[in-house]
């Protein structure tokens, strides 16, 4: 049995030890991803992965708790982290309703959300009402529509410059770590080195504290495009399809099932 992660050891992981953290749905695939991970993500990116969605704004709060409920089913010696969903946390009152429905609901060990110098009172209010929090900065999927697509942070002196502040500002608020999305690797860099909590990267370069991706990318299972960021480990959607096409062909031909199959 691993030993279960904490918010103590993922701080004193920081320049001692990268983070692995990997996103998972479902009871499933949390227990075949439990060995390997520090910690499981239940992400919003579900939505985009599962259900064809074109962004993760349709996910709701009812499906986060579902789904991090079976992550935790599980993954029950996993460190799990529930991305709260796009305007559950618009305002202090809304986001603790909301981080405190997941708590008494899933097991889960802490919410994250996205946003930086402009979500601190949020995540201060949270933490002071004994919500652990992860931090999101750099890309935020959640405001591809305001922005206008994906794009890359970091290209600027004064985007580096806001990206130390929000790092900053989520330090100062309580959270315990945060994830850098879509960040140049020498500025992720600098980042990471601005705070004493752990800055877990995805599409940022090595030199952060950690990393995390989307397990349906980087097994491969996610056929409709790969980021740049990613590697994919296996060609899962060819294996699972060539399984699928093997079955098949083994019904029509009687092949399956056989006498050890039959009771």
């Amino acid at each position: 049995m691993i030993k279960k992660m904490t918010i103590t050891s993922i701080k004193k992981a920081k320049g001692v030890q990268p983070l692995v953290m990997i996103t998972a749905y479902d009871a499933l695939f949390a227990k075949l991803l439990e060995p390997s991970s520090d910690m499981i993500l239940v992400g919003d990116s579900l939505n985009m992965s599962f259900a064809g969605k074109r962004d993760t704004l349709s996910a709701t709060l009812e499906q986060m708790i579902y789904h991090t409920d079976a992550v935790c089913t599980g993954a029950k010696n996993s460190f799990v982290v529930c991305d709260m969903p796009f305007g559950t946390y618009s305002n202090k009152d809304d986001a603790l309703k909301n981080a405190i429905k997941v708590f008494q609901e899933t097991s889960a060990d802490s919410i994250k959300i996205e946003g930086g110098e402009d979500k601190a009172d949020i995540i201060e209010y949270l933490c002071s009402n004994g919500i652990a929090v992860c931090g999101h900065i750099g890309l935020l999927p959640q405001a591809v529509r305001g922005e206008g697509g994906y794009k890359v942070k970091g290209k600027t002196s004064a985007e580096e410059l806001q990206l130390i502040k929000d790092a900053q500002a989520i330090e100062s608020a309580g959270a315990f770590c945060m994830v850098i999305e879509g960040v140049k690797a020498d500025v992720a860099a600098v980042v990471s080195n601005s705070v004493k909590i752990p800055v877990i990267g995805i599409g940022a370069g090595k030199d952060v504290d950690g990393q995390v991706l989307v397990f349906s990318d980087m097994l491969g299972l996610f056929e409709e495009f790969t980021p740049k960021f990613v590697k994919k480990y296996i060609d899962g959607a060819s294996l699972v399809k060539d399984a699928v096409q093997n079955y098949s062909d083994e019904v029509k031909t009687k092949k399956f099932p056989k006498e050890e199959h039959t009771y």
